[in-house]
């Protein structure tokens, strides 16, 4: 008789108002394995492990763990019951330290805590995964690959059989990703069962046994990795065949369009957040600027944009000064801006997608005249717009958020790159982040697009914490750590390894590009 798998989950059905998120699902996972759950935006997978862990109620189904079946209310039942989560997003408390994080809530911490005991117990189960971590250290002292780490021993600590990775890799480096797949191989080795939801499809061939695909709410296969490949998974994902090969022609770049010379900036928390960034973006290129969210990125681009102030250093766009101007001036002289988190930055969800569309335009002509919008010129371009970027809505007067995140990300490119505002090719694009969260199918769409336009004569500055991405679209890579450029490459002589290195702050130099 065949063991039992460690999950069974047969049967779920989850309803939100006007959405149907999982439509008779049946998953498993089994003691041992690496299990990859791959499906776009909209997908289910979430919604799928968010019952699992207790965090919604299935409208029908049931749930199998270890045999038994399970009546999973909270999070603090399926943690009775071994399975543990580690969200995108980290739930610690900066201030306190790794066994504070690692011990809280814990019954079995007792009223009086053995500090000393606990430290040494969570320094042996991390060396055994082969990380180091000092279990004195203050959450806000560590790299966001730690603080990872200090995630997954919090499960681990609480005696997880069963481990949920929701997307664990978009916050590392390359070198902290080979060790994350190090220590979740070795986990399933030790007979845990992992589930590892991820949209890089090179991650599941390298680190999972096997691997389901949702689309639209349903399981559309589940194979043995081995019996599969990235082409074959991409198409069952979309459901159409997918290119991953962005084509691109060899073009010499021009002149530069945006010069940044020794920019200093704050961040929100008040503390210097850029440290003289010097870099140039050239017409006709694609400058990916790589580096660990969180180190200066967001902060470059708005200064940019006019959207933060620098307190030293300049910016200057096609050869003039606009340091410190506002968004409308540096947009009026051709700069276009494709923001991160496009919901809450980009667009107004309460808003039409007709509405979005001319957010910034409404008040150029052709579009008003005397302070008078022209809503048929306005209907007519949002109408071809739509269909030239191939948003999918069934009208231009639908509220924007009941549109995809792929869709959204298209009306967000149709309103910065269109043209709309002079009536001409953008002379610098700052896309930030423009495929976060995004599926593969509307993935390939943005960057062929930013593509299309670098060959059109457009200087692009994209950011990216996917290095993968960024080195198969960019022209030259520069690397930021910490408010500061660590190096500039060529694309075609980009060493990963050096990347990663510079990436984590741990060489100062590198060969200019």
């Amino acid at each position: 008789m065949s063991e039992s798998p460690l999950v069974l989950m047969k049967d779920i059905v989850k309803r939100f108002p006007g959405v149907l998120a999982n439509d008779h699902v049946t998953f498993e996972l089994r003691r041992g394995e690496v299990h990859a759950l791959l499906g776009e935006n909209g997908a289910g997978k979430t919604t799928l492990m968010n019952i699992l862990y207790g965090l919604y109620k299935p409208d029908s189904g049931e749930i199998y763990v270890k045999g038994r079946k399970a009546n999973i209310r909270s999070p603090r039942d399926a943690i009775r019951l071994g399975i543990g989560m580690v969200h995108q997003h980290f739930r610690l408390i900066p201030t306190h330290t790794v066994t504070e994080n690692i011990i809280l809530g814990l019954k079995e911490a007792g009223f009086v805590i053995n500090y000393k005991k606990m430290n040494e117990e969570i320094k042996r189960l991390a060396e055994s995964y082969g990380w180091k971590i000092n279990p004195d250290a203050r959450m806000w002292q560590l790299s966001a690959g730690e603080k990872q780490q200090v995630e997954i021993l919090k499960a681990l600590y609480r005696k997880a059989e069963i481990l949920i990775l929701d997307e664990p890799t978009s916050v590392l480096t390359p070198q902290e990703t080979r060790a994350l797949f190090r220590a979740v191989r070795r986990m399933a080795e030790e007979g845990k069962g992992v589930i590892f939801i991820t949209h890089k499809l090179e991650e599941v061939m390298e680190v999972s046994d096997r691997v389901t695909v949702m689309r639209k709410g349903r399981v559309v296969v589940t194979k043995n990795t081995r019996d599969t490949n990235p082409q074959e998974l991409a198409n069952y994902m979309v459901g159409r065949p997918v290119i991953f090969e962005i084509e691109k022609k060899e073009l010499q770049p021009g002149d530069p369009v945006a010069v940044i010379k020794d920019l200093y900036a704050m961040s929100d928390k008040g503390v210097l957040a850029l440290k003289g960034v010097n870099l140039e973006v050239r017409r006709n290129e694609i400058l990916g600027l790589a580096g660990v969210t969180g180190n200066g990125q967001v902060e470059l681009v708005e200064v940019i944009t006019g959207l933060r102030k620098a307190v030293k250093g300049r910016v200057i766009i096609d050869g003039k000064d606009v340091t410190n101007r506002s968004p409308r001036e540096i947009m009026e002289l051709g700069v276009a801006y494709i923001p991160p988190e496009t919901l809450r930055w980009g667009v107004v969800p309460s808003l039409r997608v007709v509405d979005n569309l001319f957010l910034k335009a409404y008040r150029y002509p052709p579009f008003s005249k005397s302070a008078v919008i022209d809503w048929k010129k306005v209907y007519e371009k949002a109408e071809e717009l739509i269909r030239e970027f191939e948003i999918i809505t069934p009208s231009p007067f639908v509220k924007t958020r009941t549109l995809s995140g792929g869709n959204i990300q298209r009306l967000i490119l149709a309103r910065e790159l269109s043209g709309i505002i002079g009536g001409g090719v953008p002379k610098l694009i700052v896309a930030a982040y423009p495929t976060k969260g995004l599926d593969v199918g509307a993935t390939e769409f943005v960057l062929k697009t930013l593509v299309k336009y670098r060959d059109m004569g457009s200087g692009v500055l994209l950011v990216s914490e996917d290095l993968e991405e960024i080195l198969r679209v960019s022209d030259r890579v520069a690397v930021i750590f910490d408010g500061k450029i660590m190096g500039v490459f060529k694309s075609s002589e980009a060493d990963i390894e050096e990347i990663g290195l510079l990436m984590a702050g741990v060489k100062e130099k590198a060969k200019a590009g």
